[in-house]
């Protein structure tokens, strides 16, 4: 499955990314130029002949700081502009890119020519010369069909069928404050019913939907279908998570593409070795292996998926999206919106 993404609630937002500031110069300073510092969500894995490969081609051994989730790690960019822990940040998504582009905290990059298939994931604006896609990894929500089979009671096959009664109780979510999936989720609502998404969200908070802080806890723990067999067969979640758990679909109606970048941090101790690491995100051999690492789908054309995944996690042909800079003017007004009906 998708490797989690830890999160933390809004309020401890700001004092857990600075934490996560002060711990990364255990880590690594990137003083030495022989090796890389890539400050990434908790979610980063490639295999170790992979990364070794890396240190073959360039010469540098990649120090790698983990930092919760796309938001908590968006923040923690943000905080130190032009005075980074790292030299490379992976893992900001489309719902907070502008976020560390605002704060000035990116430097100039991008590969001069991106492989086929990238440059349609590709920003617009300061963000697109700042951040590289490297995969996609849409958000839909998932259901646990063998549990609705055990009960014979029909599964929902859209997102408009979660409000039902039939589905009380049996849901769960992401605050989209806290977690990248959350508000991916909320965005898509938005795209999807932009006139009535209040209303949407009102009825599933009558039909008493959970709320976590993030997708570890959501699917993992709460998740009928997680690895911690929870009580819940319904999770917000990614389509590709059912190629994990066959038992499990994706509704593809009200999916959001969520596209993940890599970028230099501005200041950064050894900008040749960023710059380096992000050309080899976008080689076939990084894109071939991010299926299997962690549950994304490649940007880069042309490179095949695992068998499975044609069977039970096939790419959404019709997702619902919101331009970065109508997420970035709006993004706060929408979380806060949110709150108001959740109560939260």
């Amino acid at each position: 499955m998708r490797r989690p993404r830890r999160a933390v609630r809004l309020g401890a937002l700001v004092a857990a990314a600075m934490a996560v500031v002060a711990t990364a110069t255990g880590c690594s300073s990137s003083d030495d130029a022989k090796q890389v510092t890539l400050l990434t969500h908790d979610s980063f894995s490639l295999p170790d002949s992979v990364l070794a490969d890396f240190t073959k081609q360039t010469g540098l051994k990649l120090v790698v700081t983990k930092s919760g989730d796309a938001g908590q790690l968006a923040s923690t960019v943000s905080l130190t502009p032009g005075r980074p822990k790292a030299d490379a940040v992976y893992g900001i998504d489309n719902t907070f890119a502008s976020r560390p582009v605002t704060a000035g905290a990116l430097a100039d990059y991008t590969p001069s020519s991106l492989p086929a298939g990238a440059q349609d994931h590709a920003l617009s604006g300061a963000a697109g010369k700042q951040l590289t896609p490297v995969d996609r990894g849409d958000v839909c929500v998932n259901v646990d069909t063998s549990w609705f089979a055990q009960r014979n009671i029909p599964a929902p096959t859209s997102i408009a069928q979660l409000t039902d009664s039939r589905y009380r109780g049996e849901m769960v979510a992401m605050d989209p404050a806290t977690s990248s999936p959350g508000l991916a989720f909320l965005l898509a609502t938005i795209a999807a019913r932009p006139g009535d998404w209040q209303d949407y969200w009102k009825a599933l908070r009558a039909n008493q939907v959970s709320v976590v802080s993030g997708w570890d806890v959501g699917y993992n723990q709460d998740f009928s279908g997680g690895e911690g067999k929870g009580p819940k067969p319904i999770v917000v979640s990614y389509a590709s998570s059912p190629a994990a758990n066959p038992a499990t679909k994706a509704l593809l109606d009200g999916c959001f593409k969520q596209v993940e970048y890599i970028g230099v941090l501005k200041g950064a101790s050894n900008t040749d070795g960023a710059r380096k690491l992000v050309d080899f995100m976008l080689t076939d051999e990084v894109q071939k292996a991010l299926p299997d690492s962690m549950y994304v789908y490649p940007v880069r054309s042309g490179v095949p998926l695992p068998e499975s995944w044609a069977k039970y996690a096939p790419l959404p042909t019709d997702t619902v999206d919101l331009s970065p800079g109508s997420i970035a003017k709006n993004r706060e007004n929408w979380q806060r919106e949110w709150r108001s009906i959740m109560g939260r």
